[in-house]
């Protein structure tokens, strides 16, 4: 399993856009393919939604690799 630890400098960054910035596709558009397959889980759970919002203290596994997204927005 390959760990990855991303910074977030937002209150949030959108599903697709995280995949595409952490290097797990090329392109926006190529992380809304890997999302609408079905293989992104976040906080464990199957999700669907393209653009859904993640947040600091979120995980978030595409196969092996598992994304932990840190932050530090005040509150979290």
């Amino acid at each position: 399993m390959q760990k990855v630890d991303f910074e977030l400098t937002s209150e949030f960054i959108e599903l697709n856009q995280l995949l595409k910035v952490v290097g797990l596709c090329d392109s926006g558009g190529a992380g809304k393919q890997i999302v609408a397959s079905g293989d992104v889980r976040v906080d464990g759970k199957q999700e669907l939604r393209k653009t859904a919002k993640i947040r600091a203290g979120q995980q978030v596994a595409v196969g092996d690799v598992r994304i932990a997204v840190k932050g530090n927005v005040p509150g979290r």
